[in-house]
């Protein structure tokens, strides 16, 4: 199975907007979201069935039995997250702070501390007649974005039907760990990129992590016509780069209230929505053989 993957080197580009664009127009049986720490794809694709649950684990933490507990107060010198706090001869560990390390464990002389899984998370799978559909969403504090990340996508594999030829991946914002877990086995990436100073930095950025990858990219500009000057480098950029750009699409009010109704910007004949499907109808002249599988 092929995948499509659509980032952006920063939050607000409309990089879930041009995604959930793409899963409509290709008629998609297979997608994902994982922007983990904050998914809200769902809310636009028209899944109305309700998900399978799983809960994920990430990384454990410590538990102080004080029982066992001797009061020595070595685990607090010990820890270099200052996790573990004594008020009152009563030890216990703040787990938001806990990096689940098992020094403290180590060198416990009474064998008061231990490691336990804790959920970090909801793994959710979509069923939908012949769409699968899986996302996560990651607990508040926990740091492990990338593993659910990898998560997300291991579920899909896993469930999705033999003869599905090719999958869109709605990744995360920026450059960190939850973009390099979606970029690992991705085929071709779609950039939705801003005008903007911090746009355009981000965008080479996350350029150079696709090439780290040997991946694939292209470049589309989101919302061009806000400021041209921006645009005109972007455009340069991917010039010297020989980085394709397959498309520019305008600043539309429609696309707003789309995402208000919780609809896809291609449900109407909208500036956005049009620019969306030629952007589409490139990637497949481009980089499809068919409308249902991506080149080599």
């Amino acid at each position: 199975m092929k995948q499509l993957l659509v980032l952006s080197g920063k939050g607000g580009t409309g990089k879930t907007t041009v995604a959930s664009a793409l899963i409509k127009l290709s008629n998609a049986r297979a997608f994902a979201d994982c922007d983990v720490d904050a998914p809200n794809l769902h809310f636009v694709i028209g899944m109305k069935n309700e998900p399978e649950r799983n809960d994920y684990f990430g990384l454990p933490k410590a538990k102080i039995d004080m029982e066992k507990c001797i009061a020595c107060g070595t685990c607090i010198s010990v820890c270099r997250f200052d996790a573990i706090s004594e008020i009152d001869g009563i030890f216990s560990v703040d787990n938001f702070a806990c990096e689940g390390c098992g020094v403290c464990g180590i060198k416990c002389a009474a064998n008061a501390v231990s490691l336990h899984l804790d959920v970090a998370g909801e793994r959710m799978l979509y069923k939908d007649k012949d769409r699968l559909f899986s996302t996560a969403r990651l607990k508040m504090g926990s740091g492990t974005s990338g593993k659910l990340v990898s998560a997300v996508k291991k579920q899909l594999r896993e469930e999705v039907q033999d003869d599905v030829e090719f999958s869109i991946v709605d990744g995360s914002p920026g450059i960190g760990c939850p973009v390099i877990a979606s970029m690992s086995g991705a085929d071709i990436v779609l950039i939705v990129a801003e005008p903007s100073v911090s746009g355009i930095n981000d965008m080479k950025r996350i350029l150079e992590t696709a090439e780290t990858f040997w991946t694939k990219s292209v470049v589309c500009i989101n919302k061009y016509d806000i400021n041209v000057k921006m645009t005109e480098l972007i455009e340069e950029y991917c010039h010297i780069k020989k980085i394709p750009l397959i498309g520019k699409i305008s600043f539309d009010k429609q696309a707003v209230i789309a995402v208000n109704e919780g609809s896809s910007v291609v449900d109407f004949d909208c500036i956005s929505g049009n620019a969306i499907r030629r952007i589409y109808d490139r990637i497949v002249c481009l980089y499809l053989k068919s409308k249902g599988e991506i080149a080599e």
